[in-house]
């Protein structure tokens, strides 16, 4: 299920973010140029860190950004991003965060299943590695596709 919701397109490698704002922002803009999410959801990201603090910085250098489907969700997907500098959330057992795992579920059932799955693909510590070095998107889904 994983490899379906990941594309090249919807993966940047070594963004500059200014703060963890911008870095929520870079990392999902490739989900709303491919049609995946409306832009409205990426702010519905940031209102909901602003209210709940970031609790989407699930594990070190990791942020998994999301919200509620009703946000803008177009189709399910997962966007990744890496940051040239990582960047502080605010998470302070988990900061910085240099890795970005954007998810877009369109139901609320879909959101726990790709959460799971994304959540044991983490796991594997190779994927920071292949982040790390990767030249292009394509060495990132081929990984994935392992």
């Amino acid at each position: 299920m994983l490899i379906d919701l990941v594309e090249e397109r919807l993966i940047r490698l070594n963004i500059e973010a200014r703060d963890w704002k911008d870095a929520i922002k870079q990392a999902a803009q490739p989900l709303v140029d491919a049609n995946k999410i409306e832009p409205r959801y990426i702010q519905a990201i940031i209102d909901n860190v602003l209210k709940s603090g970031p609790y989407i910085v699930i594990t070190p250098h990791v942020a998994l950004p999301h919200a509620h489907p009703a946000s803008g969700v177009i189709e399910t997907s997962i966007g990744i991003a890496t940051l040239k500098e990582p960047v502080v959330f605010g998470n302070e057992d988990n900061n910085p965060v240099k890795y970005l795992f954007c998810l877009s579920a369109k139901e609320s059932n879909q959101h726990l299943e790709a959460l799971v799955e994304l959540a044991n693909f983490l796991e594997d510590k190779r994927i920071y590695t292949v982040l790390d070095n990767a030249v292009d998107a394509k060495e990132v889904i081929d990984f994935i596709k392992k």
